[in-house]
């Protein structure tokens, strides 16, 4: 679940998003309790999303991030950058060992 999605619901979707994940959550902690649990993550996976929708929900009854787009990822422009200096790296390896091999006839 992704805020950026979450953030086109409305209040009441939100709340009632809200309530059906507190339910699951109740099951799941009931599940664990009486050992037919498989899946533990799933908890702290819920517990996260809990927070995540009444953060949003509190920020539209304070009318704060409305306007905001979504980020957009760094992630591609780092990976690429790292790239670029990987090969930069690599080539200059590689003209290290072209001149010693041609120094060396």
């Amino acid at each position: 679940m992704k805020a950026s999605d979450i953030r086109e619901q409305t209040r009441e979707e939100l709340e009632a998003k809200l309530n059906d994940i507190k339910k699951n959550l109740f099951n799941l902690k009931f599940q664990k309790a009486i050992g037919q649990l498989e899946n533990t993550q799933a908890i702290g996976l819920m517990g996260k999303d809990i927070a995540r929708l009444e953060t949003l929900i509190r920020e539209k009854e304070l009318g704060i991030n409305q306007d905001l787009e979504p980020k957009k990822t760094v992630r591609k422009k780092k990976i690429q950058a790292a790239k670029k200096t990987t090969a930069k790296k690599a080539g200059k390896k590689e003209d290290k060992k072209t001149k010693t091999s041609s120094e060396s006839k």
